[in-house]
């Protein structure tokens, strides 16, 4: 046996365990340390820095042979997973699982379905050929499924609606590889990739359309992306934690397989849109470049924290996509390590709102504010987290996005660079509406006797927070991972030093840029104690206001309905525009349904198979 088939054993045998000790108190903390035992095994396998290390097992399925192997990108998605799994497990193990027991929850159903992620995410990315890779996917969906629907109710019913988008995106991926069968008389990766340049753009663009656009649905691209918000928002607690964390990822690893190591950036390029001036990279830049921009904004209008950070979640892929189809080393490593600094920072931000949610009982943005003072090691989770996801120094979302802009800045691609800036203006925007309608201003007489978030939760979240800080420091250990996948895919690999990039055209230093930061900061402290004085405190519930009127010298602080202003610009066009593309979309569906079930219902089953197989026989031979 080799290590890859330790660390899936392990993995398989957290998944058992948790189905025969969930009930038990200690089932949390168990899960922890198998994690952490995952964790140490993965470091193990050499699959990042040397060959690719293959499992003892092979499938043999319709002559099709199956085979698991781990390379520099499956250990760095591998990573990230067991990392969500080990946090998310932690904060779900103490007083979160009781309060969860309590309300009638099972704490056994959430660890099994936590469980079964990990475990079918290692397996996914362990696929050594197409078939391997489209039943982990299955796999992949169904766990995902259960994660989203054990805490019931509109989680179920956002679960339910996941499961439509899936199956679709499933079939689509399924009547891909059934043309690259019939094109290439293999599903093997090595077999595929020698044989790919002799299909035609059509077929080509035919692959990209079913396969590409199977994988983002689970991505979340536009237009598949308005399952996720609700289904990620609804999760119970720390399994919202570890979905938005890395499973929409997998969409993204699967999509990096069919365009960067098995089409590659050159052949995108070289593939013209008809009757446009654009290439096929082109338009899946602009493709994720909507994607940053528009749920970022949708997520501006949400009252309800989990669905602001869900759709956010969304929009963060499109950063991921655009700076991988820059293609360059800067590019294509923001663009991976966006993936790293992402997770991290939505695992600490979702942990910090459930802990909030666990105090107060609530997540509506106008119901809260106020809490810096009954939560302050909370508010530091959070305030590390939006620094980091509106892409701002010193935090590690800052240099995976600066990576990102200046591919687009140095491949002169200056439209795109803008929608990208855009879009970081909206998340700037939204992130401040989150801590300043949860930590600042007034505190609601309701929450005057809320206490701090309980140990097992505040842990892993500053644990997190803690590594948000130190990888935006010294980027150059994470970064030198991203190289070797860089390398691993035929990409150039970044130049990276301990503080970032070194690059002719513009390199980064973050012990430089951080030292001056805090030099910064040091000096304000100096001038505000030592020359200030003046400020007076006062009670949080009698900041403002007390009796007196208004006037402009008077601080006034309000959180009900944030951005009213801008809001009544962006809510009629979002309306007008989104909610007529999702009606849209949902009659199309409905109607296709009725006229699916038409043929198999009054047609013969036998001419409708026959018909469709000689329109798949005719698209391929063309």
């Amino acid at each position: 046996m080799t290590s890859l088939d330790h660390l899936v054993l392990v993995s398989a045998l957290t998944l058992a365990l948790m189905l025969l000790f969930g009930r038990m108190r200690i089932a949390g903390r168990l899960a922890v340390v198998l994690y952490a035992v995952q964790f140490l095994l993965l470091m193990q396998t050499g699959a990042l820095l040397g060959e690719p290390v293959a499992s003892s097992l092979t499938l043999s399925v319709l002559d099709l042979q199956m085979h698991w192997r781990y390379d520099a990108l499956s250990w760095f998605f591998a990573m990230i997973t067991i990392g969500a799994g080990f946090f998310c497990a932690w904060y779900a193990a103490g007083v979160w699982q009781e309060r969860y027991r309590e309300e009638g929850h099972s704490p056994r159903l959430f660890h099994v379905a936590l469980a079964a992620n990990v475990l079918t995410m290692l397996i996914l990315l362990g696929s050594g050929d197409l078939l391997s890779l489209f039943i982990g996917w299955e796999l992949v969906s169904w766990a995902s499924f259960l994660l989203m629907a054990v805490g019931g109710g509109p989680a179920g019913r956002a679960a339910l609606r996941y499961l439509v988008y899936a199956f679709s995106g499933g079939m689509a991926i399924l009547a891909g590889l059934m043309l690259i069968y019939t094109q290439t008389g293999s599903l093997d990766y090595a077999r595929v990739l020698s044989l790919l340049g002799e299909l035609s753009d059509g077929q080509v663009w035919l692959l990209l359309l079913l396969i590409g656009g199977g994988f983002a649905v689970k991505m979340g691209l536009l237009p598949f992306h308005l399952w996720q918000a609700a289904a990620y928002a609804e999760t119970p607690g720390p399994g919202s934690s570890f979905l938005g964390a890395i499973s929409a990822r997998m969409g993204l690893y699967a999509l990096i397989m069919l365009l960067v190591a098995m089409l590659g950036i050159g052949r995108l390029t070289a593939m013209e849109v008809p009757f446009t001036f654009l290439s096929a990279r082109d338009l899946i830049a602009w493709i994720a470049a909507l994607t940053v921009i528009i749920p970022t904004y949708i997520a501006l209008q949400q009252h309800d924290a989990r669905y602001l950070l869900a759709w956010h979640g969304i929009g963060q892929g499109g950063y991921m996509l655009l700076g991988l189809m820059v293609g360059n080393a800067v590019g294509s490593a923001g663009g991976l390590f966006h993936v790293f600094t992402y997770g991290i920072t939505q695992a600490a931000l979702l942990m910090a709102v459930f802990a909030v949610v666990h105090r107060t009982g609530t997540a509506d943005l106008n119901k809260l504010g106020g809490l810096v003072a009954r939560m302050p090691l909370t508010f530091l989770v959070l305030l590390f987290g939006i620094i980091s996801l509106a892409g701002l120094p010193p935090m590690a979302g800052f240099v995976s996005k600066w990576m990102v802009y200046r591919s687009l800045v140095a491949e002169g691609m200056p439209l795109l660079f803008v929608a990208a800036v855009v879009g970081t203006l909206g998340t700037i925007l939204s992130v401040y509406k989150l801590i300043h309608n949860i930590f600042l201003g007034q505190l609601r007489i309701e929450h005057e006797q809320v206490r701090e978030a309980p140990l097992s939760m505040l842990l892993p979240m500053l644990g997190l927070s803690t590594l948000i800080f130190l990888v935006g420091v010294t980027p150059g250990p994470a970064l030198s991972w991203v190289a070797a996948v860089q390398a691993s895919l035929g990409l150039p690999p970044v130049p990276y030093t301990l503080g970032g990039i070194e690059d002719p055209r513009g390199g980064l230093d973050m012990l430089w840029l951080v030292g001056i930061l805090m030099a910064g900061f040091g000096v304000g402290a100096l001038i505000f104690f030592g020359l200030g004085g003046r400020s007076k405190r006062v009670h949080q519930l009698d900041n403002y206001a007390g009796g007196h009127f208004l006037t402009a010298d008077v601080r006034y602080q309000y959180s009900d309905n944030f951005y009213a202003g801008l809001m009544h610009l962006i809510g009629p066009w979002y309306r007008g525009a989104f909610l007529w593309l999702e009606k849209a979309l949902t009659a199309t569906v409905a109607f296709l349904s009725a006229v699916m079930n038409g043929f198999y219902r009054y047609a013969q089953p036998a001419l409708f198979v026959l018909a469709t197989a000689v329109a798949l026989l005719a698209l391929t031979t063309a």
